[in-house]
């Protein structure tokens, strides 16, 4: 499945930085992803790509410095998070005049854990985030939402060997890339964290109530959220604060990333038994709301929700390009407008508010308040694409 979307993005980020890294979580199509973006160039010498969890390429970089300056064009470096001491070295060999390098990095954490990218490439390198397929990829968004959008998931044969995959990439995960990162926790003590944030997915974060389940402290809660949140396996959708002289939520909200991820901590083996379970209404919107995300493109730093403590809220607002746009997601036939969205819509000076559904049809709900059906809402964005 080509990438386009993605393509442009690295090639734009080329247009000004030297060292473009994707980060994403593992097996979402990183690898991939790059070899699409080689082939787009017309391909390069395969001297110019090492892969940090092949030993030999790990030997060829024994000498990193020695082999690197001896390259030209495009050099990828793929599980950078494994060698967190190449960044120095690539920044000398940037602002080396005369080397015509360029460095396509990929990592399956993100920026804040692998701080040295900031920190030692500040002003020469671009961070893209990968994400799993989405719905203007997929030709099918009820099996996306079903089975979530890591490419051997959704293109499993059946659903039995897509949930498995799933079980086994949650175990990798535990057993492999968290120690890789350089944590030292017990793979069961991250599970049960993990089972019981399930719970928690479209809800606040209560770090003392998970903690005084699990015989733990809020503050061991709090680092294995950051690190299911570093390692893009949660979202933390922070509060939104507006000077309204209101209570305010200030505490975050989690949702799973990938609806298969979460389905698969909850047991459910295919579509009908996610129709048949309480969390429902909870998977759907949040496989929405993230689809909503990734689509407009938009990075941490400009998704909120908002929340006035037994009240009013907002599921979703979106900063981009000087506008204030609002997401409401009802798992519904005909959802209608509510004094909580009239309110929002006042106190925040939303630009527009989207009530998010189930269906394809669409009808306006008041002033600058409409309902539309996901599906509908996906196929007018792939016909704008």
């Amino acid at each position: 499945m080509e990438r386009k979307d993605f393509i442009e993005l690295i090639t734009n980020a080329f247009r000004v930085h030297q060292v473009v890294t994707l980060l994403g979580p593992r097996q979402c199509g990183k690898t991939t992803l790059a070899r699409m973006y080689i082939d787009h160039l017309g391909g390069i010498d395969r001297a110019n790509y090492f892969d940090l969890e092949d030993p030999e390429h790990v030997e060829r970089l024994a000498a990193a410095k020695t082999v690197l300056s001896q390259l030209r064009g495009l050099i990828v470096i793929d599980e950078v998070q494994r060698r967190k001491e190449l960044f120095p070295i690539l920044r000398v060999l940037v602002d080396t005049p005369g080397l015509n390098q360029k460095y396509l990095i990929l990592g399956s954490a993100s920026r804040d854990l692998i701080q040295q990218s900031s920190e030692t490439l500040a002003g020469r390198i671009q961070h893209l985030e990968v994400t799993p397929f989405n719905s203007l990829e997929v030709g099918d968004s009820s099996l996306l939402w079903v089975r979530g959008g890591f490419p051997r998931s959704y293109l499993a044969n059946t659903d039995e060997d897509s949930l498995n995959w799933r079980k086994s990439y949650i175990s990798n995960f535990l057993e492999r890339d968290v120690p890789a990162l350089g944590f030292q926790i017990a793979p069961e003590s991250l599970r049960r964290f993990w089972l019981m944030l399930a719970h928690y997915h479209g809800a606040l974060f209560n770090a003392s109530e998970i903690g005084s389940s699990l015989g733990a402290s809020d503050t061991t809660m709090r680092r294995y959220l950051d690190i299911l949140s570093g390692t893009f396996m949660v979202r933390q959708l922070s509060p939104w604060y507006e000077n309204i002289g209101k209570r305010q939520v200030k505490s975050p909200k989690i949702y799973f990333r990938d609806s298969g991820i979460f389905h698969a901590l909850l047991g459910l083996r295919d579509r009908d038994a996610l129709l048949a379970h309480p969390k429902l209404g909870a998977s759907w919107e949040g496989m929405a709301l993230e689809e909503i995300i990734r689509i407009h493109q938009a990075t941490p730093e400009e998704v909120y929700f908002w929340a006035v403590h037994g009240q009013v809220d907002l599921d979703l607002m979106i900063l981009k390009d000087g506008k204030r746009l609002g997401f409401e997601f009802k798992y519904s036939d005909a959802p209608k407008a509510t004094r909580s969205m009239h309110v929002a819509m006042e106190d925040l000076k939303l630009n527009s508010l989207t009530v998010i559904f189930p269906g394809e049809s669409e009808y306006p709900l008041a002033k600058n308040i409409w309902a539309q059906g996901f599906q509908s809402w996906i196929t007018q964005k792939r016909h704008f694409e």
